[in-house]
């Protein structure tokens, strides 16, 4: 692990978690989403709705819904993640989701991957209680609310934008990628290929 922070994993008790891909095995398509919402290839699929007039945004996030709905259904849990999320709720830690999907998306999706019981509420922020990452506008609400710096906490996502959030709020961030390609080093501080793979760093 890069030497960003004198506290060690097994030493923070705030933990952020992106969704979909990281607590989930990955089931989106972007670029099929993409194409069914007429976002331009290779467009960031958020920053492309605001940008247009107010009534057809309504209506592209309305089908972006139903979208994301039907893929909630698909998903199942990631390797390890019943077991770090009960290991950090055993040890005190505060726990949170900051997702670019919907809250009431990531409510559902966390029902019906058996992970909901590890999650207060009001400490998932989807994209209508935060800005969209890569913005670290989430991170800063969550820390607030759990009365923490948010330098004290950790970001852990499969995504750019998970770590350029976790970054610019100042926590510590964690790439998940099983293919190991670990695309941005820049923004890493611990690599792992599975939560279960981070599953003893919080507890050696």
């Amino acid at each position: 692990m890069r030497g960003r922070s004198a506290l060690s994993l097994a030493e923070r008790r705030h933990w952020v978690f992106d969704l979909d891909g990281t607590l989930t095995v990955a089931v989106h398509d972007f670029a099929l989403i993409r194409a069914e919402l007429g976002v331009p290839e290779g467009s960031d699929i958020l920053g492309y709705l605001a940008a247009q007039p107010e009534q057809q945004a309504q209506l592209l996030h309305e089908r972006l819904q139903r979208i994301e709905l039907e893929l909630a259904g698909v998903t199942v849990a990631a390797r390890g993640a019943g077991e770090l999320l009960q290991r950090l709720r055993d040890n005190g830690s505060r726990l949170g989701i900051l997702t670019r999907n919907t809250r009431e998306n990531a409510l559902r999706t966390l029902d019906l991957i058996g992970l909901g019981g590890y999650f207060e509420t009001a400490h998932i922020l989807g994209r209508e209680q935060a800005l969209p990452k890569p913005d670290p506008d989430g991170i800063l609400r969550l820390a607030e609310c759990w009365g923490a710096p948010s330098v004290d906490a950790v970001m852990v996502g499969d995504y750019l934008y998970d770590l350029q959030a976790g970054r610019r709020a100042g926590a510590l961030t964690v790439h998940v990628d099983a293919g190991r390609g670990f695309s941005w080093p820049e923004f890493t501080d611990l690599p792992v290929d599975s939560l279960e793979e981070l599953v003893p760093w919080i507890t050696g």
